[in-house]
């Protein structure tokens, strides 16, 4: 059984920083992708990053794009979302999501709150 776990939200004043992490456990031999996705309330969830592991590939959604940064440490199945200048329009719970052997995964999601 695989396990995604994110931690490392919180509330955070406008144009400050947040690091996100996704921890995947379980039994694992490869991992093709990890997403991030995000949900604010009374949205439908939004895609958010990529990382490609195969070849290191990472994207980010316009909105976040030049603020949010992806990364994954392949040894310890890790994955990170590094948030700069956020917006209170930033405001959702955000959700790691993998692909892993064909199946896909969730994490339950982490409370990110950009307030003053």
């Amino acid at each position: 059984q695989v396990q995604l776990v994110e931690s490392g939200g919180g509330l955070v004043q406008p144009g400050g920083s947040l690091r996100l992490s996704c921890a995947a456990s379980g039994r694992i031999i490869s991992i093709t992708a990890m997403r991030w996705y995000r949900q604010a309330p009374g949205k439908e969830r939004e895609w958010v990053a990529v990382v490609i592991t195969k070849n290191g590939f990472t994207n980010t959604a316009d909105s976040v794009k030049g603020r949010f940064t992806i990364s994954r440490e392949r040894g310890k199945n890790m994955m990170y979302l590094q948030m700069n200048s956020l917006k209170p329009e930033d405001t959702a719970v955000y959700y790691c999501h993998a692909l892993i052997e064909g199946r896909t995964y969730w994490g339950q999601g982490t409370q990110v709150t950009v307030s003053s």
